[in-house]
């Protein structure tokens, strides 16, 4: 019965917008590469104009699309027109201007939160306009400080349905997230120093992963959850090592007497790429996680460079560098081409290798922001209050 109320809407949607599509037209929008928004200019907002909308449905749409890279502008100047409706549900559409079709048209069922149907839609009009995956119902990590102790948070994507995972009254720092499932990794002092946790989000069930003397930080998991890297003292220097989920089976990876930082998985699982200051200044290095030589990165245009994180396509490496702020970069693996973006730091990819969140200080204190990579547009998670800053995103 869903299904046929579904479709049912659909068709009057159809019929209601103009006249009804013929088919020949709805295949052709279909097929047509220029709803291809980012085959014209993805370097350039898409400009979409909205109405229909009220209320809540209206400010989670406009802030899930002026996310992924869109400008809401008036209907004469939008590429796409949007339009639809929110009453017991939510209804929506996509007119392309350039062809004069309706390329999207969906109906959501009732009984689901007005938020959570806006952010389906949204990510509808990601695939459809886009071609990448929605992320509007993803999830983030992040830490909260609160003078000289901080906790371990998790929260919708747009900062919404906050909820505080730890409660050790110490410092809680790096979070990660396992891929493909409700786990996290950090690293907590509740013990009074700084060992590496997992922790199931379901069962809240909390298991030491490394604990020795000495520093023990940035947690990494492997694409397929088999494997962690992270940075251990227990040697000496603060060095990048690799055990097996839990923490056995540990294996140590460098052995310089300078310190190694912030690893993350190249999605192959075949590289590990991490900050160390084997040249004194810190530079971006890669690994195979069964050992070998490090190879350090060029980044031409950038110094001082930490925080590396590989994009889900395996396409880029953002990370941050420090010349005179600290500044958001991103490094194109397979030309070497590197840019800058914006202020801030602490930058980790969503699920569709073009968004990232990041950490800015403002006003003496750290807000979380979205930044679009191909437009540069930044946009602060206002439902985040407080001191927030080391965010992951969910994968």
């Amino acid at each position: 019965m869903k299904n046929n109320f579904v479709s049912l809407t659909l068709l009057a949607i159809a019929v209601c917008s103009l006249a009804a599509l013929a088919p020949s037209q709805g295949r052709a929008a279909e097929n047509d590469s220029r709803i291809r928004v980012v085959g014209r200019d993805d370097r350039q907002l898409v400009k979409i104009a909205l109405s229909g909308f009220t209320g809540e449905a209206l400010t989670t749409l406009k802030f899930d699309l002026e996310v992924i890279g869109c400008a809401v502008t008036s209907a004469d100047q939008a590429l796409f027109l949007i339009t639809g409706s929110n009453t017991d549900h939510l209804e929506g559409r996509v007119q392309d201007k350039l062809t004069q079709t309706y390329v999207l048209g969906k109906a959501y069922p009732a009984g689901v939160d007005i938020r959570k149907q806006a952010h389906k839609f949204a990510d509808d009009i990601a695939k459809t306009l886009f071609k990448m995956p929605g992320i509007a119902l993803t999830k983030i990590a992040y830490k909260k400080t609160r003078g000289a102790t901080s906790e371990l948070y998790i929260s919708d994507y747009d900062g919404h349905n906050a909820i505080q995972i730890t409660s050790d009254n110490s410092i809680v720092a790096a979070p990660a997230w396992v891929p493909g499932r409700r786990k996290v990794y950090y690293t907590s002092y509740r013990l009074g120093n700084p060992d590496i946790y997992s922790q199931d989000l379901d069962t809240g069930e909390r298991r030491v992963v490394a604990r020795y003397s000495g520093l023990l930080t940035s947690p990494s998991i492997s694409p397929d959850g088999s494997r962690v890297a992270m940075i251990l003292s227990k040697a000496g220097s603060p060095d990048l090592w690799v055990s097996d989920a839990s923490g056995g089976g540990l294996k140590q990876l460098t052995t310089t007497h300078e310190d190694e930082s912030s690893p993350c998985w190249s999605p192959d699982e075949r590289t590990i790429c991490f900050t160390s200051r084997a040249s004194q200044r810190a530079a971006l290095y890669t690994i195979s996680p069964d050992g070998g030589a490090m190879k350090r990165l060029s980044t031409s245009g950038a110094i001082n460079c930490t925080e590396p994180d590989w994009s889900p396509d395996g396409k880029y490496i953002t990370f941050t560098s420090l010349m005179g702020t600290f500044q958001i970069c991103v490094l194109e693996v397979a030309t070497g081409r590197m840019s800058i973006l914006t202020d801030g730091e602490d930058a980790t990819w969503a699920p569709n290798s073009r968004t990232l969140i990041i950490a800015r200080r403002v006003g003496g204190k750290y807000v979380l922001s979205l930044l679009d990579v191909r437009t540069k547009q930044v946009k602060d998670i206002p439902q985040l209050s407080g001191n927030c800053s080391q965010p992951a995103w969910a994968r």
